[in-house]
């Protein structure tokens, strides 16, 4: 297979817009889509995002040895997973490279399961002023806003991406994401540099 492009970054860093934004643009870029057992958000699709599904579809999925790696939240409304499965969607020996969205915690599970040299960092930072205001506006559109648990994301922040987690985890390189246009060209540049050759 070729390589993972993996997007991490705190709550609310534009992870979502840029992903979308690069899968625009190539032929040549594949998506991996994660799993979760939170609730759909408005806006979001299935399939999109996320692939949307319970508890349930989640053991079945792991007591097949389908998970690659998977996280879990204990949040106000219970426990929530993320997870990623190998279910197909990409292919050894291809030559797609692909571009995913998950946390730092997953991008290193997936280093080992894939190989350091096949999963690379694309790390996003954002001003934490900028990226709380975004949560707000974002919250808000919600049917039912859950204020308490963007709360409980916004600090959880500061523990999944402490300096020594991404020191330890290699990563060198970061995209600021203060202009997207800027940072988008960025990372294009970055991907462009790093991928399988054609």
């Amino acid at each position: 297979m070729g390589k993972i492009f993996y997007l991490m970054g705190k709550s609310s860093s534009g992870k979502d817009t840029i992903f979308k934004e690069l899968m625009k643009e190539s032929t040549r870029l594949g998506t991996i889509v994660p799993y979760t057992t939170r609730p759909i958000r408005v806006g979001e699709q299935e399939g999109v995002e996320y692939h949307f599904t319970d508890e349930t579809g989640f053991q079945k999925l792991s007591d097949a040895g389908k998970v690659i790696e998977q996280r879990e939240y204990h949040t106000i409304y219970g426990l929530w997973r993320y997870f990623t499965v190998d279910d197909g969607q990409f292919v050894p020996g291809g030559d797609t490279d692909y571009v995913m969205i998950g946390t730092l915690e997953a991008y290193r599970s997936m280093q080992a399961y894939f190989g350091r040299e096949n999963v690379l960092p694309v790390l996003i930072e954002l001003d934490d002023g900028v990226r709380l205001q975004r949560a707000l506006e974002r919250e808000m559109q919600q049917e039912k806003p859950g204020y308490e648990e963007l709360c409980r994301r916004f600090l959880a922040d500061s523990t999944d991406f402490a300096e020594e987690k991404i020191r330890e985890a290699g990563i060198e390189k970061r995209f600021y994401n203060d202009n997207l246009e800027h940072c988008l060209n960025e990372i294009r540049a970055y991907i462009n540099e790093q991928r399988m050759p054609i």
